[in-house]
């Protein structure tokens, strides 16, 4: 996989080159929807029509390959006004300076009906990287992993019953660790009856080569560990080499995992594709939530409410004397978790593990690669963010300072040393897909015009357009813009009797024609969304490079940005026996 053996200076270079090209463009991403018409935006930044933009981006599929940068580097924009004056320019400079065009990943090749990238999300996530996992275990030979934010324990029920692996699923909500847990319980009715069928069709598949296979790989496994201690440096070199080695032909394959979402291998129980996607389908919200009718316990009979509160008393016999079979290979754990988390305190029975997070928010991402390094027990991570509105910035001179000092971004020394900082406003248009924009997925753009045109308003009319106060989601209860605007005046505590239906309608009418540039500035920002990205995730991949006790580390795409667009893994091995 391009990237995969990424050098630090390398890695410096190109987070050179993204920061070049932000440092002209990121402007454009920081300017507020809100103060779109208040500020006159569009004048500040452009000196193109909003029909050019749109046309030039419209097209900009066709030219997917291109990636050349002029010598001069003004991206597009006038060296004196600061203006955007050729946005062919401007495109070419996004594409260039994505993860993607900076070579880093391996992009998707097949295509996907856009029509399929809600309803198939998890199914498509959660397979895919917990085969990841399962390898970064079986490569530190470990048999633990922690979820970080495990939400409602999707990933961590698919490692504990696909891979047999003992997974700890932390999250800072009880709400979805109890859910987690009775979802877990049904699923595993669900899964004695995919286990028997699935190790029926094996035993019927099986054939003379594949035992002959097995039976080696039983005399390579039954021979005698040699201890780290027993080999010389050279020994110890050649260890790390191979350990790094079978994770990059892991990697290796991943563009042949993210181009088909539904024939991800799934380890050594995936011979019966039928069987596991039925598996997988007990996962849906629609299936595993649905609760028998609950009948009242003064409708039991005695036999019913007696046979009841054994199974009560055995299951809790049961997990106080510690039993670690298959039923307790998931234990959902309520907690907020830090870098300076004491996790065998929180977990007792914690042994070496992989720690992963799959979508984790805001500052809990970092918070994961920060654990990784801090804690010698955690020989691995894949860590997937989201949620980058959500990170703190520690040189954004309108953020908030944090109390322990601890920020999301940047987190390498690197960054660190330069004062970088992307702004709230780049941070949530890095939140931006641009994949599903590609392909028509669109932006919510009359909510976005009329929060605007209500900003001139509440200049014009109340003073209030600096209030503190949030409008909220108004627009989906409105029927019109008099609507929107009469429900967002009451919402902020405004006198709406100062202007009639008329008077409001008004300012829908004035700047109706000028829609076309918010859609089109809108559009520049979603183009830009993957460079901002590209800088937080190689902030992360620097940050795991400049640790000495890391072996391995690389930015791995694990899945389809349209089914999944914050599809990028922050991955990390320790050198062995690493503290």
């Amino acid at each position: 996989m391009a990237g995969s053996a990424l050098s630090a200076e390398e890695l410096k270079r190109k987070i050179d080159a993204v920061r070049r090209f932000l440092s002209v463009s990121l402007s454009i991403a920081n300017a507020h929807t809100v103060d779109f018409y208040t500020r006159g935006v569009w004048g500040l930044f452009m000196a193109v029509s909003p029909e050019e933009v749109l046309r030039a981006v419209s097209s900009a599929a066709d030219r997917a390959g291109e990636s050349e940068v002029s010598e001069d580097e003004s991206f597009g924009f006038c060296n004196v006004t600061r203006k955007l004056v050729d946005v062919e320019a401007l495109l070419r400079a996004t594409r260039a300076h994505s993860l993607p065009g900076l070579g880093v990943f391996n992009t998707c090749s097949k295509p996907l009906v856009p029509d399929e990238f809600m309803n198939s999300k998890k199914a498509h996530e959660v397979p895919a990287m917990s085969e990841v996992v399962a390898s970064l275990a079986k490569c530190c030979g470990v048999k633990q992993v922690i979820d970080v934010g495990s939400g409602k324990g999707y990933l961590c029920s698919f490692l504990s019953m696909q891979y047999d692996l003992q997974v700890f699923g932390i999250d800072c909500s009880s709400i979805n660790t109890h859910g987690a847990q009775e979802r877990n319980r049904k699923l595993k009715k669900f899964s004695r009856a995919y286990q028997r069928h699935s190790k029926a069709m094996k035993n019927q598949d099986a054939s003379p080569k594949d035992t002959d296979i097995e039976t080696k790989e039983d005399e390579r496994t039954s021979q005698p560990h040699t201890d780290s201690s027993d080999l010389d440096g050279r020994g110890v070199e050649e260890s790390e080499n191979e350990r790094n080695t079978s994770v990059e032909s892991l990697f290796a394959a991943s563009s042949e995992l993210v181009t088909d979402n539904f024939s991800v291998s799934n380890g050594p129980d995936s011979a019966d594709a039928d069987s596991e996607n039925s598996f997988f389908a007990a996962l849906s919200a629609d299936i595993v939530e649905q609760a028998s009718p609950r009948v009242p316990p003064n409708e039991l009979s005695v036999e019913e409410r007696e046979r009841r509160k054994r199974d009560n008393l055995e299951r809790k016999a049961r997990n106080g004397r510690g039993n670690t079979d298959s039923s307790t290979l998931f234990s959902p754990l309520t907690s907020y978790v830090t870098a300076e988390t004491e996790l065998r305190t929180l977990i007792t029975e914690l042994e070496d593990a992989v720690m992963v997070g799959l979508h984790t928010c805001g500052d809990l991402a970092p918070s994961t690669l920060r654990m990784f390094v801090a804690k010698p027990e955690l020989q691995a991570v894949c860590s997937v963010g989201c949620c980058y509105h959500l990170l703190s910035e520690q040189f954004d001179q309108d953020g908030h300072e944090c109390e322990d000092g601890v920020y999301g971004f940047p987190m390498s020394q690197y960054l660190r040393e330069q004062a970088c900082f992307c702004g709230r406003n780049a941070r949530m248009s890095a939140c931006l897909a641009l994949e599903r924009v590609s392909v028509g997925g669109g932006l919510p753009m009359e909510s976005l015009f009329y929060r605007a045109v209500l900003h001139v308003i509440l200049r014009d009319h109340y003073d209030a357009h600096k209030s503190e106060k949030r409008v909220g989601n108004v627009y989906s209860k409105a029927s019109s813009f008099v609507d929107y605007v009469r429900r967002a005046l009451r919402k902020l505590d405004l006198d709406e009797s100062k202007l009639s239906d008329s008077d409001i309608q008004s300012y829908h009418d004035l700047y109706s024609p000028r829609m076309n540039e918010m859609v089109a500035f809108n559009m520049l920002k979603v183009t830009l969304a993957p460079c901002i990205e590209g800088l937080i995730l190689l902030d992360r991949l620097c940050y795991l490079k400049e640790q000495e006790s890391i072996s391995y580390s690389a930015l791995v795409q694990l899945f389809n940005p349209l089914l999944s667009p914050r599809c990028y893994a922050v991955v990390g091995i320790k050198k062995h026996g690493a503290s």
